[in-house]
């Protein structure tokens, strides 16, 4: 028999905050600054739910040698500022939220100081607070299962208590690796077809998650 969702761990970037549109867009600028052309959709599929390592990693082995030095931290800069000028909470998410009366916890690809900024500049913080988990902290980014296992380990839950809210293909991936179920969020960047799988449920509105997370 299957345990019942007990747990629920949710990405932040394009789940609970709407920043992958703007995010994309600075990447586009910086790539093509460096002289690597990228349409909005293709660094959707590169990109879109990996690490900054892995983007990085990515760059370079474009390039064949490391990016320019600062290019990194002045690309940090401009995804700052767009986040400070524009950033909002995924549309329905505040409603989800307080309609969801499970535990929770925020699973990222992003470093937990990102995810202090984006959560803090939308007003989202305070709910989960001393509950944020970073791929920085484990070996493998998504779509490998560490990042999943490791916040259900340190809130002490068992995988297959858990589901995940995902908007990425690599997130969904790494949920279904944990062991976990996954709902994907297809109302942001990813098309619903890039994240369907047996098993995963989408949704288009974020405010069917609570009934989502019932179902699962």
């Amino acid at each position: 028999m299957i345990a019942p969702v007990a747990h629920v761990l949710l990405d932040c970037d394009g789940v609970l905050v709407d920043s992958e549109r703007l995010s994309i867009e600075v990447d586009r600028q910086v790539l093509a600054e460096l002289g690597w052309d990228l349409s909005l959709e293709e660094i959707v599929e590169r990109f879109v739910g990996r690490s900054d390592e892995h983007f990085e990693r990515e760059v370079a082995r474009h390039l064949g040698a490391a990016p320019p030095a600062g290019w990194a931290q002045r690309s940090e800069l401009r995804h700052r500022a767009a986040y400070a000028a524009d950033l909002r909470p995924v549309d329905g998410v505040v409603e989800a939220l307080d309609a969801i009366t499970l535990p929770t916890c925020v699973a990222s690809s992003g470093s937990r100081d990102k995810m202090a900024c984006t959560l803090g500049l939308t007003g989202l913080l305070g709910r989960f607070e001393g509950r944020l988990f970073s791929a920085t902290e484990v070996a493998h980014g998504k779509p490998a299962p560490d990042l999943f296992l490791h916040a259900a380990r340190s809130m002490g839950w068992p995988p297959g208590s858990c589901v995940v809210v995902e908007d990425s293909s690599a997130g969904v991936e790494a949920a279904l690796a944990a062991g976990m179920r996954a709902i994907a969020y297809a109302g942001g960047v990813t098309p619903a077809g890039r994240l369907a799988r047996r098993g995963v449920t989408v949704i288009t509105d974020m405010r069917d998650l609570p009934g989502a997370i019932a179902a699962a």
